[in-house]
């Protein structure tokens, strides 16, 4: 029964490993949290009270108290997940990406680092420290082929640059340091607590609400769709058996077209809570982010092969879930809309006169 120091468990992808570590696993987990707009205890709410679950409200960026936390918690491994994480935010908000992603990544190493070494040979040989990290470090493809743990990395956001500079701190830990790290690339998630303010959980609640949904350029740029929930299974599977030293990348085997996620949601919705007229009509095209990557997909075939590992959701039976869990729980999303996030356009950068 693993103890488990997990950051960012209070966010959309971290929420659901930490119900998978407490509620599917029995682990003993410490959720270590900042709660930005972005973290949201609800989301975990389910884990609390639970034997062996802590959570614990601190900044990654501060050192002090990570040494703290891993000394006096004794994790046997840690994931790191906590990252400022949307492309939008980063393009008009970079400051936050870098001190998150990039001296927060190089505090939670340098904790490790020295929880580490003050374990005996059993402790050292058995701890793990698993960076999760995202396909956008590898740039943009072509019509065709896949990213893998060889691709090269070509980030274009600032969202991107903070990332690809974090894993490549962690492996740097590793070679330099002997830190017994893994790294996790994945594509693009999706499915229940996801924060409105990203593609498919804003076309749901606009289409609910009968508002425009915009959609990028024309809608052609790719994206590879994870079910959360399956990416929580694939990164608990790493921690547990993934070779040290390696890098998986997490995908599931679904590429769509944004303008036919919309489509899709919109058709959903028509048939769950009909409306005046189809929500096809509601879709508007707008400027497009800049720097889109055009396309993303995940060749996954070596988590598969080494740890066995397959997406149980197809695209179809996600996003019919995904509706499903929003229809149900208002109770989440409604203040989301109300207080955080009420779905204005994000990224925009402001054109100078002249």
């Amino acid at each position: 029964m693993m103890r488990i120091l997990l950051t960012g468990g209070a966010g959309f992808i971290g929420s659901a490993v930490t119900r998978l570590l407490v509620q599917g696993r029995g682990a003993t987990v410490l959720v270590v949290d900042k709660l930005t707009y972005a973290g949201d205890r609800r989301s975990i709410r389910d884990c609390e009270g639970k034997h062996g679950f802590r959570f614990v409200q601190a900044d990654i960026c501060d050192l002090p108290r990570m040494q703290a936390l891993m000394a006096e918690f004794r994790p046997d491994a840690v994931m790191h997940l906590a990252a400022e994480s949307h492309v939008d935010r980063s393009i008009t908000g970079a400051a936050d990406f870098i001190q998150t992603n990039i001296n927060g990544t190089f505090a939670m190493l340098e904790a490790a680092r020295a929880y580490h070494a003050s374990l005996d040979a059993a402790g050292k040989s058995a701890f793990r420290f698993h960076h999760i990290s995202t396909d956008e470090v590898f740039g943009s493809l072509g019509p065709t082929g896949a990213f893998s743990e060889t691709t090269a990395y070509d980030p274009r956001s600032p969202y991107s640059a903070s990332k690809a500079a974090s894993d490549h701190l962690v492996r740097a830990w590793h070679e330099t340091y002997g830190l017994p790290v893994l790294v996790t690339n994945c594509s693009n998630n999706y499915g229940p607590y996801h924060f409105p303010e990203k593609l498919i959980p804003l076309i749901i609640l606009n289409a609910l609400d009968g508002k425009t949904l915009p959609v990028y350029g024309d809608g052609s740029n790719i994206r590879d769709w994870l079910y959360v929930e399956d990416h929580a299974e694939a990164l608990v599977t790493v921690v547990e058996r993934g070779r040290v030293g390696e890098t998986y990348c997490i995908g599931g085997r679904s590429e769509k077209r944004n303008l036919e996620v919309v489509q899709t949601i919109c058709d959903l919705l028509d048939q769950r809570v009909p409306a005046a007229r189809p929500r096809r009509e509601l879709i508007t095209f707008v400027a497009d982010r800049p720097g889109h990557d055009q396309r993303y997909a995940i060749d996954c075939s070596k988590i598969e092969a080494e740890l066995g590992w397959t997406p149980k959701q197809s695209f179809e039976t996600g996003i019919a879930a995904t509706i499903d869990w929003y229809l149900a729980n208002d109770w989440w999303w409604k203040p989301l809309r109300e207080k955080k996030y009420s779905g204005e356009r994000l990224g925009l950068i402001e054109k100078k006169a002249g």
